[in-house]
């Protein structure tokens, strides 16, 4: 008895121990700036502001073909062969389209090189000015990332447009920006034709597909666009050869619209510097990224993540493997049964994602467990719990050879789901879950970099390191921002708050960008320059700093809605309240002023719901 109670209170007093001697690790540290006062921090391992990783590149243009000279014979763009496509109809009627995809088909980083600059010259030959712009209009695939690569070879600044952006923005967005040659898939070019009358500008379109639609004839005819397709402009520029135009760093690279949630989308103008600063910053928190490294692309590169990921992982020597959303894995909803999805077949060891991705992961996942149910679900139920003691730092938890055994008995199945090779996921664009984040550290055996930035900060601003295990924090600075809070009196958030100070965020550094185009008036309401010439854009989110250096976001300015009795409350506060509900798929919160309570509209998650009706008998 007595060697039992030993055995039990040796590592219980030996993790206290532990845990106490433990001196918490500075990863943000203060830095004197000018601007408004506010709390400042900076990156504790760079004492200065990091514009670029690679000496004498200061462009984007010139990091790909540096990258392409020392790794030509390696794999850089993989597109999947299409075996075919099938339409399935369902018991209730409804078709679905379903894809057979083969392997992987690579270009090398020379192939890509050759083809980058054959459709730059192809361009030139068409008849496009430098100081004209191109328009990308499509989903991510490997021609987006050619023509991207090809237009900065020829200075010429391309204009990113959300493949799925509604009619009325689309329109603005080509004309305010004034665009003559727009680059796009089949899909989208029968969207055009719908618009041509409204287009003011537009001379030439380029299709990234073989099968141009019969449709467009009509405008071909009428002679006020020449649609070639994106083949064609190879074999133009392969057989008349344009020397480059290379850009400098302040040279406008992107000019990429938000996605117009609150009214009309605004164009961010990114130079090639601010991009590159990004890049080069994220590539020091990512541990040992190069040439072994596969990185799977489907995210929409007319957001900003996907933009600066693809760019690090060409400009490091990585190959980048195309899928999408919906052949992801292969339970994917456009993946033929008892076909592979695109993790399957690539087997990527790095990805990108949003937490809606990584939440579906979980859910599936979970939904699945519960289905089985029996030994299975109570096996996947302990290993859970012992991991996720052990990652909290408990001795009692899951380690060494416990750790193995579960990861082989458990969690292996778990990761064939993204291939089984996934070393490091990157993930934007919106707050990730506690619950999640350690759902995909214990399953998929990956630490998750959370990240904090903006499309005005080219995805810039603060990144977890691999080595920090916390939930709910987006990180220290990156090594290219500060970052720095200010008072919100209205909000009630001050630096001055205890234990933490608090504050609306604002951030600088050489990620930060131009401006809006075409937009003066909201690009002097949002960013500032201080003092020191140092440039800071103000988010409108509200962050709090821990001791270690690291931020927390925890509201946003326009959150904040006033109620008819004067109460005030955040609709993010409360939206992320309800959305953890299992019954909860989607959800949007209204209020207004005129009324004292809050509205939701959600979409309610389906299977919850029929298993709650059938236990109900309904």
């Amino acid at each position: 008895m007595s060697a039992y109670i030993v055995g039990v209170l040796v590592p219980l007093v030996f993790t206290l121990l532990l845990r106490n001697s433990k001196k918490e690790k500075k990863r943000g540290i203060p830095v004197d700036v000018g601007g408004e006062p506010g709390h400042a921090l900076r990156n504790c391992r760079f004492t200065s502001l990091v514009s670029t990783s690679w000496e004498g590149i200061s462009t984007l243009a010139e990091l790909f073909e540096q990258s392409c000279k020392e790794h030509g014979d390696k794999y850089l763009l993989g597109t999947r062969q299409l075996i075919s496509r099938e339409t399935e109809v369902a018991d209730n009627g409804r078709s679905f389209e379903k894809l057979h995809l083969g392997e992987y088909e690579w270009l090398t980083y020379g192939q890509a090189f050759e083809t980058i600059c054959n459709f730059a010259s192809g361009l030139a030959q068409l008849g496009h000015k430098k100081e004209e712009r191109v328009a990308i209009f499509a989903d991510t695939r490997a021609e987006w990332f050619v023509a991207l690569q090809g237009c900065f070879r020829r200075n010429v600044t391309v204009v990113t447009i959300y493949a799925s952006l509604g009619e009325e923005a689309l329109c603005y967005s080509l004309n305010e920006t004034e665009v003559t040659t727009v680059i796009c898939g089949s899909k989208e070019l029968k969207k055009l034709v719908d618009l041509s009358g409204q287009l003011d500008t537009v001379k030439h379109v380029i299709c990234m597909d073989a099968n141009i639609p019969s449709a467009v004839s009509s405008v071909e005819q009428s002679g006020r666009w020449k649609i070639t397709s994106f083949a064609d402009v190879q074999i133009l520029g392969r057989e008349n050869p344009v020397d480059a135009d290379y850009p400098v760093s302040a040279d406008v690279a992107v000019i990429m619209y938000t996605s117009g949630s609150t009214g009309l989308p605004k164009g961010v103008m990114m130079t090639h510097g601010n991009v590159l600063a990004t890049v080069s910053a994220v590539m020091t928190i990512v541990p040992d990224l190069g040439s072994k490294d596969v990185y799977l692309a489907y995210l929409p590169l007319a957001h900003v993540l996907e933009l600066v990921a693809e760019n690090l992982i060409a400009g490091v020597g990585s190959a980048i493997g195309y899928g999408t959303p919906l052949t992801l894995t292969d339970t994917s909803s456009k993946i033929k049964k008892g076909t592979q999805g695109d993790a399957s077949v690539l087997r990527p060891t790095v990805m990108a994602s949003v937490p809606a991705i990584l939440d579906r992961v979980r859910d599936g996942v979970r939904k699945k467990v519960d289905a089985k149910g029996g030994l299975s679900k109570k096996l996947f139920d302990l290993a859970y719990a012992r991991r996720l003691s052990a990652i909290n730092g408990s001795w009692f938890g899951a380690w060494g050879l416990e750790k193995l055994l579960w990861n082989l008995l458990v969690f292996s199945k778990v990761r064939a789901i993204l291939g089984g090779r996934i070393r490091f996921i990157l993930s934007g664009g919106a707050p990730l879950s506690a619950d999640t984040q350690r759902f995909i550290n214990i399953c998929l055996g990956a630490p998750i970099g959370q990240g904090y930035g903006l499309t005005e900060t080219c995805a810039g601003g603060t990144f977890s390191e691999v080595d920090d295990s916390s939930v709910g924090r987006v990180g220290a600075p990156l090594p290219c921002s500060f970052i720095k809070l200010i008072d919100w009196p209205e909000g009630g958030y001050l630096t001055s708050d205890s234990p933490m100070p608090r504050g609306e965020i604002v951030i600088a550094g050489p990620n930060v960008t131009v401006g809006y185009f075409k937009n003066e008036e909201k690009t002097k309401e949002v960013y500032k320059v201080d003092d020191k010439g140092m440039r800071w854009f103000y988010t409108g989110d509200v962050g709090q700093v821990h001791a270690d250096g690291c931020l927390e976001i925890i509201d946003r300015k326009k959150d904040i809605v006033k109620l008819q009795h004067g109460e005030y409350v955040s609709l993010g506060k409360v939206e992320a309240a309800l959305i953890v509900s299992p019954y909860v798929d989607n959800i949007m919160m209204h209020a207004d002023p005129f009324h004292s309570y809050c509205v939701a509209l959600v979409v309610a998650s389906q299977p919850a719901v029929e298993e709650w009706a059938a236990k109900q008998g309904i």
